[in-house]
């Protein structure tokens, strides 16, 4: 029987409760289709915003808040699956995304931003689940932004530079040049990492 501390008891598919389902291939079934809706629509991202007019506030010293998030996102023809997601893992929430554009149905998206959903919750579950695509490597840089800004290393330039330099290397890889580059001119001291 699998025991996961946060997440609750759920029923799947139409199926038994997964986690204590007594019949092991459905339990399976459940957690396969679960890692492999998130390995091909799933995201784990780190975000940063300048926040110039708050370096008071505990968390923007630096003058950048950092964001952490896990989101899976679908049309509006299959949010059902992201409610299901929402009810397996009983953290985060769905969030709609009008789409005012040519496309012909809304976006939207289940997403984790809370740090303690995210360590007790998400990242416990796909630790010992493991996602089978390229989408694994962005999990464990995810993970590790996650525990640096958990331990607030994110609140001095260097540790949000160790963190920015880790997010770059993330989904399209995004670079983060610009802000590592304003964040050294803060502190001119700080030589290269890595």
């Amino acid at each position: 029987m699998l025991e996961r501390p946060g997440i609750p008891e759920y029923h799947l598919m139409g199926g038994d409760n997964l986690w204590g389902a007594e019949n092991q291939q459905e339990r399976l079934i459940g957690l396969g289709w679960i890692i492999g809706f998130v390995d091909g629509e799933g995201c784990f991202s780190i975000g940063f915003v300048r926040q110039p007019g708050r370096t008071n506030r505990q968390g923007y010293k630096t003058g950048y808040q950092v964001s952490h998030e896990f989101a899976v996102t679908q049309g509006a023809r299959s949010v059902e699956c992201l409610h299901e997601l929402r009810q397996f893992f009983g953290v985060g929430q769905v969030l709609i995304n009008r789409r005012l554009d040519n496309h012909t149905e809304d976006l939207y998206r289940y997403v984790v931003r809370r740090r303690a959903d995210l360590r007790e919750t998400i990242i416990p579950f796909f630790q010992q689940y493991p996602l089978r695509s390229s989408k694994r490597s962005d999990f464990e840089r995810f993970v590790q932004c996650v525990e640096l800004v958990a331990t607030n290393r994110h609140l001095t330039y260097e540790g949000l530079i160790e963190v920015a330099q880790i997010a770059e290397t993330m989904n399209r890889r995004k670079s983060r040049t610009n802000l590592i580059g304003i964040l050294r001119d803060h502190t001119p001291d700080i030589r290269e990492v890595g």
